[in-house]
């Protein structure tokens, strides 16, 4: 094979035993899965709202934009189930940083043991917040130090038509995000949540398993082909397909972001607001389409925008809550939009 071992890994039951979840954190997790499950079930009527940073770096930004989430969620409990991304895995269209995991410091060597400690104590301590968190399931053999701690995972959309990826999400036991893919086909993004929906046999840590199926995998549309789908029409589209393939508890998280918020082919996060307001005004008097709509994602931080941090020194980069990676909608405006919508559905 064309590699070079660098370092032997800690056992992912050695890093949880270094960084344990508490029991209380352990209880609040599966009380939220359970909340979240209920949501792609139709039995709790809130919307599912996940927020958060593009990328889950620095910590200290992370954890202050957490704590600020945490008070407003309490706010807000009523009408939303808010679950912060606390992403630490990106992918990349061709190459870059691949996030925290990785690389906690995108200045100097990745280093995947830190990246692992790193990543996991800053997961538990916004969970000890309060706060129900999401990541991606982007490498899928680091994952078991991490799931733990999961209250709704996403298959991003340059997974969703892998194999091992749908076979992933069909051995987790709690609520799974597949995403269309980049190329935008909503029949495909339906196919994949039949392959989570059905069980699976396969190889996971050497031994041969069989997956059960998870009957709350769903949709997450976030555009695709340089176009938004969060349309009618693509509702209509997306809800037409699940019909015909007996889709177990059909629904459609709308992703606020990437291609969806594009204007004249580029990428504008401040308009992540007036998607989600669009989608609910549209369809508030159908009520089908209101049923299947369980909520929306939207990728937001301490402050607006984004910088690179390619090419430049670490002396810089703004560390106070700026992405290094998507552009991300304010704290002000977050708060202001979740205060709104919470208010549309009081």
């Amino acid at each position: 094979m064309n590699y070079t071992i660098t370092k032997k890994l800690p056992s992912a039951e050695e890093m949880m035993h270094s960084i344990p979840l508490s029991i209380k954190a352990q209880r609040q997790i599966l009380k939220d899965r359970l909340q979240v499950n209920n949501i792609i079930e139709g039995k709790d009527k809130r919307l599912l709202i996940i927020v958060g940073p593009c990328s889950a770096w620095p910590k200290e930004a992370v954890l202050e934009y957490a704590k600020r989430l945490a008070s407003l969620s309490k706010k807000l409990e009523n009408v939303l189930k808010i679950v912060m991304r606390v992403y630490i895995q990106k992918p990349r269209t061709t190459k870059g940083w691949t996030g925290p995991m990785n690389q906690p410091n995108p200045f100097i060597t990745p280093d995947i043991e830190a990246g692992m400690k790193y990543s996991r104590d800053m997961m538990i301590k916004v969970i000890n917040m309060g706060l129900a968190i999401a990541d991606e399931a982007l490498f899928t053999q680091n994952a078991k130090g991490f799931l733990e701690l999961l209250s709704w995972v996403a298959i991003g959309a340059r997974s969703t038509e892998d194999q091992e990826h749908r076979i992933f999400a069909s051995a987790i036991d709690f609520a799974v995000g597949m995403k269309n893919p980049t190329h935008g086909s909503l029949s495909i993004a339906v196919n994949s949540v039949i392959a989570a929906q059905h069980p699976h046999i396969a190889v996971f840590d050497g031994e041969e398993v069989q997956t059960h199926g998870n009957a709350h995998a769903h949709v997450v549309l976030r555009g695709g082909n340089y176009a938004p789908n969060y349309s009618i029409e693509h509702l209509n589209e997306i809800k037409k397909y699940m019909e015909e393939k007996n889709i177990i508890n059909p629904s459609v998280i709308i992703d606020a972001s990437h291609d969806n918020c594009l204007v004249k082919g580029k990428k504008d996060y401040s308009v992540q607001p007036s998607i989600i307001f669009d989608v609910i005004k549209k369809i508030k008097d159908n009520s089908d389409l209101k049923n299947m709509v369980k909520g929306f994602m939207v990728e937001s931080f301490l402050k607006s925008g984004n910088q690179r941090v390619e090419g430049k020194s670490a002396n810089v980069i703004d560390l106070n809550g700026l992405s290094i990676t998507d552009p991300c909608l304010g704290w002000e405006e977050t708060k202001e939009m979740l205060i709104k919508l919470a208010g549309m559905f009081k």
